[in-house]
């Protein structure tokens, strides 16, 4: 089942672009990782990598990330990591707030 969603979260990551670069983030090899935990809900946790420390787009790419997985069918919240960005804690933390 886990496998499914992966499967169901990259289609749906795939329509997330990089607003500067209009290419998808999946395409852009920008999702690092992907991984399915199962608590008292199914959670999606997302790592993503932009291309360059200082990426503007960061935040939305993110935003647009976590809206968009929590939309698909099996997934109750998604969670997004930012890495490799100069302001990857802060991102991370508005991104997940409930």
């Amino acid at each position: 089942m886990a496998d499914d969603l992966v499967e169901k979260i990259k289609k749906a990551l795939a329509k997330v672009t990089d607003p500067h670069m209009g290419i998808s983030i999946m395409d852009m090899g920008l999702v690092e990782n992907i991984e399915i935990e199962q608590r008292d809900q199914t959670i999606a946790k997302i790592t993503i990598r932009p291309t360059n420390p200082g990426c503007m787009s960061a935040a939305r790419m993110a935003m647009d990330a976590k809206n968009i997985v929590e939309e698909v069918e099996g997934i109750d919240r998604a969670e997004i990591i930012i890495a490799g960005h100069l302001m990857a804690d802060a991102i991370t933390e508005m991104v997940n707030k409930l």
